[in-house]
């Protein structure tokens, strides 16, 4: 959103005819289209929330921004971009105010480990960043998957800017976090009711796309890849902790703000938004757009059962909400 100062904030990269009475307000009532069209469960905020340099108050930018989620009780989660620090809260600091406000479900960071999992000689791992997450989607109210995790949605810190070897670089996922999913994810495929052989699905967001993301320029995407990645030089290895787990479909990026595509690496989707914020840099004339995510439950005979198929496409800020680049990301195999 790279949200500022409200009003007096004004956007960029829009049309002459836009300029003059444009500001983040435009941010806020596009949010407000979309929530009003979709009617949401749950929004995902994916870094960059704030345009830190571009305000004096960040707890009141921060309460704009997220107001319209807050306003209609809905349950929202951010990780942070490379920008959200540039004021008066480092990360750590935004992680807290964030993981406070209103019908948020953030975590700083995940818990302690658990005690009787040291006194097994366990080591308790301090995990890089802040905002790395876990939340667990449940079945329908009254169905038998009430109370066991259908979907798993993982949020990870991927920084803001590194100097790696005296070279300035972005951030990017660093090994604790890589081993702090690996372990999550696999607990959660061990107590889930999921049918035997099929893994429960995930998803995964973070702002900075990871380093092979470039080779999807060659490749069949679904949207518009306008502009170089901006990734870090390190290759952490995400790709490959992702594969080697096999639950999560897709990951879900910021950071660029015109490219709005997907494109699958390795039999994962990656996925960025296209830029939803005015006073965040775009094009003029490319409408502002935000992604939506579905998980669609089957049902059967005996009543609601597991996630059968996630889709996902875009609504564009235009007169009609434009609808458009709708694809399936992922569909369980008939057993």
């Amino acid at each position: 959103m790279h949200y500022g100062m409200g009003k007096v904030t004004r956007c960029r990269d829009v049309t002459a005819t836009e300029f003059k009475y444009c500001s983040d307000l435009n941010t806020t009532r596009f949010l407000k289209r979309i929530i009003e069209a979709e009617k949401p469960d749950f929004i995902a905020f994916t870094g960059d929330n704030i345009f830190g340099s571009s305000t004096t108050d960040v707890a009141e930018s921060m309460i704009q921004a997220f107001g319209p989620a807050m306003e209609l009780g809905l349950p929202w989660a951010a990780v942070l971009g490379n920008h959200d620090q540039e004021s008066t809260m480092d990360r750590e600091e935004l992680m807290y105010f964030i993981s406070l406000m209103d019908y948020s479900v953030a975590q700083v960071n995940p818990p302690a480990e658990d005690p009787s999992n040291l006194a097994k000689g366990g080591v308790m791992e301090k995990i890089d960043g802040f905002g790395n997450y876990d939340l667990r989607v449940y079945g329908p109210p009254g169905s038998h998957l009430a109370n066991s995790s259908i979907l798993n949605l993982f949020f990870l810190d991927s920084g803001d800017r590194e100097t790696v070897r005296g070279v300035r670089t972005y951030g990017y996922i660093k090994e604790s976090q890589l081993r702090w999913l690996h372990r999550v994810s696999e607990a959660l495929q061990q107590d889930s009711n999921h049918k035997v052989g099929a893994q429960l699905p995930g998803l995964a967001f973070f702002h900075i796309p990871i380093p092979e993301t470039p080779q999807l320029y060659y490749q069949n995407i679904v949207g518009q890849f306008q502009e170089a990645v901006a990734c870090s030089r390190v290759n952490s290895g995400v790709l490959q902790t992702l594969v080697s787990l096999g639950d999560i479909k897709a990951v879900f990026v910021g950071h660029d703000h015109t490219n709005d595509f997907c494109g699958n690496l390795n039999g994962i989707w990656f996925c960025y938004g296209g830029g939803i914020g005015y006073h965040g840099y775009g094009k003029a004339g490319w409408p502002r757009r935000a992604r939506i995510i579905l998980a669609e439950a089957g049902k059967g005979e005996n009543g609601w059962m597991e996630v059968e198929m996630i889709k996902t496409w875009k609504r564009l800020d235009d007169q009609r909400l434009s609808k458009i680049d709708e694809q399936v990301l992922w569909e369980m195999c008939p057993s």
